[in-house]
């Protein structure tokens, strides 16, 4: 069964796996905003939890903007969730504000004892734009300050913890050859430190909320974006038709370097599945998306049932569609 609310859509998520629970946070707005600037303005984030990936039990709405005036206080979109050494849940998520118009993104942090109830760390603001590895809001370039879609972990290869998000390098002149996978640091979750980006070569305008996962000795990220986000140089690479959906890159080490990973786009499905993650399972790999549009165009809003992935002799991922049961919604 989906990730689904009657009255609600639903669209990027992220999933937590803590013992035998997942906890899925996800985007939500009321489904009467038929628009989606209307959605993405009027956003909250749900909270459901399942033990199977399959049957979800909705624990309803679990963080929303600040109240006005404040850097976050129009939207607070997609991040992702985990828990520290002492058990203590963090979320980091993105936020814009209204006297801003939206167009500049950062990056915020809130706590909470039970992975539910959340408290801003202090306003709640944990990393900002700056130096010169980072494109500023650039009116007639590219349509906003890119900086969003926080996926933060502990740090693989020693202390601290890592985070990368969605960001833009300045200037490059074809627009969609400027997307970046930033980074920063952390010794603590609470302090952050912004370092060059992990991922800036040259494939998209945008790689939209990133996850990043280990199997086998081999780092992976993942990442979305749209057909019409393709570079000169992907299109040269990929000779298939542009689509919008789900795509990786792959390295040895998860500091890089990063590379976009060869064949045919990963889940390249038109007008259906998006914001894809891969979720490790003690049966093997499942990829979920939200669903994004029916035959007809029309909005669907809902989070699809887990699809099998498996990976090849080349550590290249493939969905196995034809291993779903009988009636899964994907």
């Amino acid at each position: 069964m989906v990730i689904a609310l009657r009255d609600k859509w639903i669209w990027d998520f992220w999933i937590y796996r803590d013992g035998d629970d997942y906890h899925a946070y996800f985007l939500q707005a009321d489904n009467t905003l038929a628009h989606p600037d209307m959605r993405h303005r009027h956003v909250s984030q749900g909270h459901a939890v399942s033990k199977d990936l399959i049957n979800w039990t909705h624990l309803g709405t679990t963080f929303a903007p600040a109240d006005a005036p404040a850097w976050d206080d129009w939207t607070t979109w997609t991040g992702s969730t985990l828990r520290d050494d002492t058990g203590h849940w963090h979320l980091f998520y993105t936020g814009t504000e209204h006297a801003e118009e939206g167009m500049k993104q950062r990056l915020g942090h809130a706590t909470s004892a039970d992975g539910h109830n959340w408290s801003r760390v202090g306003n709640g603001l944990a990393v900002d734009l700056s130096g010169p590895d980072y494109e500023e809001y650039s009116p007639g370039h590219w349509h906003d300050r890119a900086f969003r879609d926080p996926w933060v972990m502990k740090n693989p290869k020693g202390e601290g913890w890592i985070m990368y998000f969605v960001a833009r390098r300045p200037g490059v002149a074809e627009p969609n050859a400027g997307g970046t996978i930033g980074f920063a640091t952390s010794p603590d979750l609470y302090t952050w430190t912004l370092q060059p980006p992990v991922y800036a070569g040259g494939m998209f305008g945008q790689m939209e909320v990133p996850q990043v996962f280990e199997v086998n000795g081999k780092w992976y990220m993942l990442f979305c974006t749209d057909g019409t986000h393709w570079s000169e140089a992907y299109k040269r690479l990929n000779p298939e038709k542009p689509v919008r959906g789900t795509h990786y890159l792959m390295a040895d080490d998860p500091f890089g370097p990063w590379e976009v990973a060869p064949g045919p786009f990963f889940d390249g499905a038109q007008g259906s599945r998006y914001a894809g993650k891969i979720v490790q399972t003690d049966h093997g790999l499942v990829f979920m998306g939200f669903l994004h549009d029916a035959p007809d165009g029309s909005f669907i809003g809902q989070v699809s049932d887990p699809i099998p992935v498996r990976i090849d002799a080349d550590g290249l991922l493939h969905t196995e569609l034809d291993k779903l049961p009988p009636g899964a919604k994907v």
